[in-house]
């Protein structure tokens, strides 16, 4: 039996070495091979590639391959018959994204980045090419100048159009159906004044030249009552006034009667910018709205009194903090117009609605707008300012809620102080000082706080001005903000 024992181990030992190799076979996909013949063979890649798979699943809930990649920031695509958008000369353009580019310049051009290589085009070559990516992208030509081209979101670039400021001497450019009625008011007081102000001047010139003193005139004695001149001067200008009140009254009673059917905006102003609240939750610094669609305002003021003032509508409203005012109007004519606070509102009045300073002056670049879009443009704004909050990286969002929402106005990135703090923070995850002389952590959790309870831990030496912003942002976009402050902390 003791003789034994080294045979029956040397037999176990041998099984299990042959079982080995059988068992890591089969953990790499191969086992299945000998299964079918030609069939197993096929298997046999695809239970390796899944293999993978498996590993970029498992590495999905770690969050890397999760997403897919993004797509080329450049790519060309077939010219349209009549272009919309086209590059003729080396400059500082601006061009919405996704919409065909046509490249169409008598000089050959580069990209100033490998990355955006398809920028690039020949001399005298029609070249058409779509940017896929919102940013700026530089390129320079054989005659070595440089342009710029910015890319943004289509109803962004519209927005940026010059304001149409055609018009007549007095009025801007009317848009608004209602504003015929004004403007006819507005010229028929200025006819009678110009008419009664020269009249009344002639007369008294005259009168004044016929009646003067001279040598060997006596004075006439005045005539104490005329009643033919009493009820001229009586009947006539009631006549007029009573005229001008009932086209005004009637004018009036329609500009503050909205229809029942008409798209409803929500106005929100504070210091030092708008926000617009359209139906399905999107939320703007500048008012879109579709043409030939009467569009209502609902507005009040989170802190004092402002106004709203679109002149091409002919509509001014006073935004009354705690209580709500209205106003309508119903745009003709697609374009970019005017769109100010006609309220004195504080210091800074001058950078209300700012959404671009100059970085060396700081005087401001462009103001919020009133964009008209035609129905099927509005449509297509709300769906695609919708889907842009959702599919923006953090970084680009915080960005770009750093200018819609005017945190520009109170708050530089570039490190120099204006209103409040300037977001460049190299304290990041460093301990500063509030105004109570407690010290709190600078780092995601006081940034948050800071947007929503803004006068909670205040910094010094900057005035207690900031609103809250508490139930205005979603959290994707204070994750968005949070994230962009916390990129300019270098």
């Amino acid at each position: 039996m003791t003789k034994l024992l080294p045979l029956i181990a040397l037999v176990w030992a041998a099984g299990t070495a042959s079982a080995q190799p059988a068992a890591g076979s089969a953990t790499a996909g191969s086992a299945a091979a000998p299964a079918a013949g030609s069939d197993a063979g096929s298997a046999a890649p695809a239970a390796g590639s899944a293999a993978p798979a498996a590993g970029s699943a498992a590495g999905a809930g770690s969050g890397s391959a999760a997403t897919p990649p993004p797509p080329p920031p450049i790519v060309v695509v077939p010219c349209p018959t009549l272009p919309d958008h086209v590059v003729d000369k080396v400059d500082n353009v601006e061009l919405p994204a996704n919409e065909p580019i046509e490249l169409k310049l008598n000089v050959a051009i580069a990209a100033d980045l490998p990355a955006n290589a398809l920028l690039a085009a020949n001399a005298g070559e029609v070249k058409c090419i779509k940017f896929q990516a919102n940013g700026t992208y530089a390129f320079h030509s054989t005659a070595n100048a440089h342009g710029l081209i910015t890319v943004k979101a289509w109803y962004d670039v519209e927005a940026d159009h010059p304001i149409e400021e055609q018009g007549t001497f007095w009025m801007p450019k009317a848009v608004n159906e209602a504003a015929n009625e004004s403007d006819d008011m507005f010229y028929s007081v200025l006819g009678l004044s110009i008419f009664f102000f020269v009249a009344i001047t002639i007369v008294v010139i005259y009168f004044t030249w016929k009646y003067r003193h001279r040598p060997g005139h006596k004075p006439q004695p005045s005539p104490a009552h005329n009643d033919a001149l009493e009820i001229t001067w009586t009947v006539i200008p009631t006549i007029i006034v009573v005229f001008l009140f009932y086209y005004g009254w009637r004018s009036y009673i329609r500009v503050v009667t909205p229809p029942t059917k008409a798209v409803e905006i929500q106005v929100l102003a504070w210091r030092w910018n708008w926000q617009f609240t359209h139906s399905n939750g999107v939320t703007d610094s500048d008012l879109h709205v579709p043409a030939k669609t009467p569009v209502r305002l609902v507005m009040t003021s989170k802190d004092v009194l402002h106004s709203f003032y679109a002149p091409a509508m002919r509509v001014k409203q006073d935004v009354v903090p705690r209580r709500y005012t209205y106003a309508w109007f119903y745009a003709k004519t697609p374009g970019t117009y005017r769109l100010t606070c006609a309220e004195y509102c504080g210091t800074n009045h001058s950078q209300m609605a700012c959404l671009s300073n100059d970085p060396e002056t700081g005087a401001c670049l462009r103001r919020a707008v009133v964009v008209v879009h035609s129905a099927d443009d509005y449509e297509r704004y709300l769906n695609d300012k919708q889907a842009e909050s959702l599919t923006l990286p953090p970084i680009e969002l915080g960005k770009m809620l750093y200018e819609k929402k005017g945190c520009n106005a109170c708050h530089t990135v570039d490190g120099t102080p204006r209103v409040g703090p300037t977001w460049k923070q190299p304290d990041w995850d460093k301990m500063i000082q509030m105004n109570d002389g407690k010290m709190v952590k600078m780092d995601e959790n006081y940034v948050r706080e800071s947007i929503l309870l803004p006068q909670a831990k205040a910094r010094p030496g900057y005035p207690p001005s900031m609103p809250s912003f508490e139930g205005q942002l979603k959290e994707k976009e204070l994750d968005g903000l949070i994230a962009y402050i916390k990129s300019l902390k270098q």
